[in-house]
């Protein structure tokens, strides 16, 4: 026990210096850590680490993909659900058929069936890997949607495909139309699922006084309830999570306290962090265990046919994105799309964008070692082996190459948007805007009468100043501006030091310091939003003491 919990600890610290280190290299911290868990695999004296599917299954899928769901915007999703279905489901169908026949008539010993089954494991682009790789990259809106969209859906289908592949495998028949009609069936019911207990906890926070620890605890035990639920009546247990993620994301503001939502936030973030760190490293970490398991296979021969296979897999996703682009174009004269003419730029990084990970190791390893007649499983070290090479292939080649590629291909924003600081701009100038409105309107009599609602309404009208650069006398004098971000900064500093002496002295209770520390730090996150206004791009943090008070 001692030695698992030394090894967890190591792994975890071993994860946050590769995070560290990805950041000062300017690389996604997904394709450092596969090769992290690959260099640490060779380090003698360590123990194997052997995955267990169940567990990437039933611990760290539900969150992750919850985590996923909630952030992605169901304006997006809706938007592009025409383009995210055809990905999600088309394309792995197809991926999959492609992936069967090549590897039928290629590797040795390969049936129909056990290709169908590689073809399931390999299709689908992992939704970890996919948002985790592009969110450290400049990406229109549009394509980020469509990734996200489609990374979040397409498991539900790629499982399908491998649990039917399965199932034919060992008992040596396939019908398509029924396997066809239990898909529909399966991935309906999941949504019903998720949207029906997704009621159940909407009502539970909406409904109930519930501290920010409870909410916070009940928002980590949704993805498994649904997930389990799911899997329990023989559904898809993916779009469970995904369709009662994406409807409490879309209610979050009213169900939500602030204190709640702030809390779970930050809850949120760090037990995303673990979890994504984990499983990165993890892939990286099962090298020996492949290698040891190839069995009759020479490893040259393995890794040819697994670089035929991520050759498939790249160039169908490809093609197939190419040729999406003329048919949008094609039947935009007989219904509504999201864009008529998306041109090439746009689905060359989609097509480039198809990232595979930890889902795809997971269903590989989850084949059972024996058939239903007792004899070793057919094949499954080199379906485990080929799918690795492809995470590795799609992970860490595409991974390196895609800002490169994205550069070289020269992609916009067609949809024109502005850029974020200014929409942050504006929308907080449209809330003070509302916000002074309703106390001209509703509280004129207050205002005049009050001193505390007067000093609120010119504090409001400063921040109208701040947010539109109308201050009068900095209008056109940028130095000014800094050196007013700049003193601001310093005070708050100034404050933290305070505070820390405070905290030292008897007749002041803990919980009153760490709620004046709380309200520093929503001061000094609003300063920065403001200095990134003001400069028209995203900043570091101004410099200040690095004093935090003990918790």
């Amino acid at each position: 026990m001692h030695e698992t919990l030394l090894l967890c600890l190591g792994l975890l610290l071993t994860v946050c210096l590769l995070i560290i280190l990805s950041q000062r290299l300017r690389l996604p911290y997904p394709i450092l850590l596969v090769l992290g868990g690959l260099a640490l695999s060779f380090v003698p004296g360590l123990p194997l680490v052997k995955i267990n599917p169940d567990l990437i299954f039933l611990i760290f899928l539900p969150p992750l993909l919850y985590e996923a769901a909630w952030f992605t915007s169901w304006k997006d999703f809706w938007r592009w659900r025409r383009v995210i279905s055809f990905l999600a489901f088309g394309l792995v169908f197809l991926t999959s058929g492609i992936v069967a026949y090549v590897s039928w008539a290629v590797i040795p010993g390969f049936t129909l069936a056990l290709g169908f089954l590689l073809g399931g494991v390999v299709s689908p682009p992992d939704a970890v890997a996919a948002t985790s790789v592009m969110r450290s990259m400049s990406l229109p809106r549009r394509i980020m949607a469509i990734l996200e969209g489609e990374s979040l859906v397409n498991d539900a289908s790629s499982l399908i495909v491998f649990r039917f592949a399965l199932a034919a495998v060992l008992s040596g028949s396939f019908v398509w139309y029924e396997a066809a009609g239990q898909f529909v069936l399966v991935t309906v019911l999941g949504v019903a699922v998720g949207l029906g207990i997704a009621l159940v906890f909407y009502a539970l926070h909406r409904w109930l006084t519930v501290t920010p620890s409870t909410h916070t605890v009940l928002t980590l035990i949704t993805p498994y309830i649904l997930y389990m639920t799911a899997e329990a009546v023989h559904a898809s247990g993916v779009m469970a999570v995904v369709s009662g993620g994406l409807f409490l994301s879309y209610q979050s503001a009213t169900i939500f306290t602030p204190a709640n939502r702030r809390q779970g936030i930050h809850t949120w973030a760090t037990v995303g962090f673990v979890l994504n760190g984990a499983v990165f490293m993890l892939i990286g970490l099962q090298l020996p265990l492949i290698i040891n398991s190839l069995g009759a296979y020479s490893k040259l021969e393995a890794i040819g046919y697994g670089l035929l296979i991520s050759f498939v897999v790249i160039v169908t996703r490809l093609i197939t994105a190419l040729l999406s682009s003329h048919f949008t174009h094609w039947v935009s004269r007989y219904i509504t799309v999201g864009d008529a003419n998306p041109g090439w730029r746009g689905p060359v990084i989609v097509g480039c964008s198809g990232m595979r990970g930890v889902v795809s190791l997971a269903a590989a390893l989850s084949i059972p070692l024996l058939d239903n007649a007792g004899r070793p499983f057919p094949e499954r070290n080199m379906v485990l082996f080929i799918t690795f090479i492809v995470i590795l292939m799609t992970l860490v080649g595409q991974g390196l190459t895609l800002p490169w590629l994205i550069r070289w291909v020269g992609v916009e924003d067609l949809d024109h948007l502005q850029p974020e600081h200014e929409q942050q701009r504006a929308v907080r100038s449209q809330l003070i805007a509302q916000a002074l409105d309703t106390l001209n309107e509703q509280y004129a009599t207050q205002v005049q009468r009050s001193s505390l609602v007067g000093a609120l309404k010119q504090k409001l009208e400063k921040e109208a100043h701040l947010s539109t650069h109308q201050l009068p006398a900095v209008e056109n004098d940028e130095q000014e501006v800094t050196e007013y971000y700049h003193i601001y900064s310093e005070l708050i500093g100034v404050q933290r030091q305070a505070l820390l002496k405070l905290r030292s002295q008897e007749e002041y209770d803990d919980d009153v310091i760490r709620k004046q520390e709380t309200q520093l730090d929503l001061e000094e996150e609003r300063l920065l939003l403001l200095m990134e206004a003001q400069s028209q791009a995203p900043t570091a943090p101004p410099e200040r003491p690095a004093l935090h008070v003990a918790k």
